[in-house]
């Protein structure tokens, strides 16, 4: 029996039905099969044998309510402060000095210098004095801070027998007061990272900064002040107010496994939200952006000890200043051998 044109249509109409429930079908079972078998990462690995550390294995801060109500209290509770809001005291509108750009020094080491992997405080009273390279002398925990204020915090050194400066030692000796002297303790500085194959791309920063890191520093780098407008609720990442080009993270190895392990909002050594290599990326498009230049002109007096990634020269080595900042290190490496 011969079909009309209604009919016809109708039939059309199934057929084509059928055909979209076929693909969306097929759509799930082959989304199913790649939960199943995911594809192989070309991304680096995402813990380190050095990162994986137990928990119960970690540094941990003293409870600060064991400070003693004391007059050594007082000064510790002091630098603890000092650490914590920093501006309050020593920034553009502080208290009871101007020296520094208006960032707090937890903005770099993480609740003050107790997070693990963040930076921390951990290992100062037990390794200071140490011998630097970058001085090529022995520092005092004193050096060290008035380091941190003029590279990071772009400011002006402390008088080392300041009330200021007696109170942020005061505080460091006590959260380090626990381990063994000439020891590291676990969780101190940073976490290891492999480095890349290539040069760490700015422009893959640049996009994945605007993905996961543009919410809280700004889309231009300016980060968040508090209402009070006195401190940063995120700091700035470049510009004026940012730290200099002396500071220790404008390293990009020092910059990135900063991110890795705690950047954004929520990750941490063991749980990390961004890969190596996007660490690496975003690294590489935040040190690309202008800041304040400050040359400190006596830094790594013997060149052949300036690390792989220090990005002026000169340099023992061949490589120009660009692969010194952005990589491929592993050729410097090979060279330094």
């Amino acid at each position: 029996m011969a079909l009309n044109q209604n009919d016809k249509s109708l039939v059309k109409g199934y057929q084509w039905g059928i055909l979209f429930c076929g693909l969306v079908l097929l759509s799930f079972i082959a989304a199913f099969i790649a939960l199943l078998n995911p594809p192989t990462s070309t991304e680096l690995p995402i813990l380190t044998d050095q990162n994986v550390i137990a928990k119960d294995e970690l540094w941990i801060a003293p409870d600060t309510s064991l400070i003693p109500k004391t007059e050594d209290g007082h000064r510790i509770r002091y630098g603890r402060k000092l650490i914590s809001q920093t501006s309050r005291y020593l920034g553009p509108k502080g208290k009871v000095n101007a020296i520094s750009n208006g960032m707090n020094c937890q903005n770099c080491h993480l609740k003050a210098g107790t997070e693990p992997f963040g930076n921390n405080y951990g290992s100062v009273a037990s390794l200071y004095p140490k011998f630097r390279d970058r001085s090529n002398s022995w520092e005092s925990i004193e050096k060290r801070v008035n380091d941190c204020l003029e590279r990071s915090l772009n400011g002006e050194a402390l008088d080392s027998l300041s009330q200021e400066m007696r109170a942020i030692v005061a505080y460091m000796n006590w959260l380090g007061k626990d381990v063994t002297k000439g020891q590291k303790a676990n969780g101190s500085g940073f976490i290891t990272m492999a480095y890349l194959n290539r040069e760490a791309d700015s422009l893959k920063g640049h996009q994945l900064y605007a993905m996961k890191c543009s919410s809280c520093h700004g889309n231009n780098g300016e980060g968040v002040m508090r209402f009070s407008g006195v401190e940063y609720l995120y700091p700035p990442l470049w510009n004026e107010h940012s730290f200099n080009t002396g500071a220790g993270l404008y390293r990009i190895s020092n910059f990135a496994k900063y991110i890795r392990a705690n950047m954004p909002q929520g990750a941490t050594y063991d749980r990390p939200q961004l890969s190596e290599e996007e660490s690496w990326d975003i690294a590489a498009y935040v040190l690309s952006m202008p800041r304040p230049e400050k040359k400190f002109t006596l830094d790594w007096p013997k060149i052949e000890t300036k690390p792989i990634d220090h990005p002026f020269g000169p340099y023992a080595d061949g490589y120009s200043e660009r692969q010194h900042k952005y990589g491929p290190f592993t050729p410097i490496i090979e060279t330094k051998k």
